[in-house]
């Protein structure tokens, strides 16, 4: 099977504790990262890309990662510097909002620090990359330019590229700004998985059907629209299939459904199954992260329900 760089940030999470919301429990949790993680429960070889600092709470996430089978190789270590944090409050709904503590993480300075050039030597070596629109809004104007050059040679050597719009109005200076990059990002991707919720957003659009038209146009070839609990809206040059959500009983806390709904996806494309097939399996595997707590379903819990 292929193997897949994903590219981002991963940060500490505060979530509320079970027993005592109140309290709160410390785990760690990011777009890209969830979806290696994912990626690797479902058997694919994955690789994280990213930058942390030299304090043990970078240690632990490290050390998490190679017990998940997330590749680390590719992490950077900066001293004297922390990973960027991030809480999150869910209501009675299971809709949660994050609030952030990030602008000195290092995973900021990938694309624009001394180690850029040998990085991506080393990202052309993989068949496919993943990130996200929360991966373009770290980099900056200058970061974004020089991983933007790395995705056209990237892909001009055959190269694939997946991504996620995942748009969080917070990350950026503007909406504009946001739009522009994001649209520069989709002229060199082949697989877009992004959500009407973000779609309407950035770009104002209505449905899925006019997401996924506009998306074409930029390029890609293959266009996901996740809808939650409708659904998805699957289009292949344009023609368009709604794919069914795996029913739930509850849902206990939406975070990391898009992640994990991915990691489902892209697994399946990298067995070579076709993409509504690809789409049921990223059904099946959010359907069982929104009925726990938190961005990372315990490994055990999470391919109990994946064999059930």
């Amino acid at each position: 099977m292929s193997r897949i760089a994903s590219i981002g940030e991963c940060m500490l999470e505060l979530s509320a504790a079970q027993a005592q919301p109140d309290l709160r429990r410390l785990g760690f949790g990011g777009d890209t990262l969830n979806t290696a993680v994912y990626l690797a429960r479902l058997d694919v070889p994955v690789d994280y890309v990213t930058a942390l600092g030299d304090d043990p709470y970078s240690e632990r996430m490290i050390e998490a990662w190679r017990g998940e089978k997330v590749g680390t190789d590719l992490v950077q270590r900066i001293a004297g510097r922390l990973p960027g944090l991030y809480m999150i409050e869910v209501d009675e709904h299971g809709e949660r909002r994050f609030f952030y503590w990030r602008q000195q993480a290092p995973a900021r300075e990938i694309f624009s620090n001394d180690r850029t050039a040998d990085l991506s030597q080393s990202l052309l070596r993989y068949e496919w990359l993943y990130l996200s629109g929360i991966s373009l809004s770290l980099y900056g104007e200058a970061g974004r330019e020089r991983l933007f050059d790395l995705l056209r040679q990237f892909r001009a050597e055959g190269g694939k590229v997946a991504f996620d719009s995942n748009y969080r109005p917070r990350a950026w200076s503007s909406v504009e700004v946001a739009r522009r990059e994001i649209r520069d990002q989709l002229a060199l991707t082949d697989i877009v998985l992004s959500s009407l919720e973000d779609e309407t957003g950035l770009n104002g659009v209505g449905s899925a059907d006019e997401a996924c038209d506009l998306i074409h146009g930029l390029g890609p070839r293959t266009v996901v629209i996740k809808q939650g609990g409708q659904g998805c809206v699957v289009s292949i040059n344009g023609r368009k299939t709604i794919v069914p959500a795996t029913k739930v009983d509850r849902i206990v806390d939406a975070t990391a459904a898009g992640d994990s709904f991915n990691a489902g996806f892209l697994a399946a494309t990298l067995r070579g199954e076709d993409p509504l097939q690809a789409a049921k399996l990223g059904h099946r595997c959010a359907a069982i992260v929104i009925g726990h707590h938190g961005a990372i379903v315990p490994r055990a819990t999470f391919l109990a329900a994946l064999r059930a």
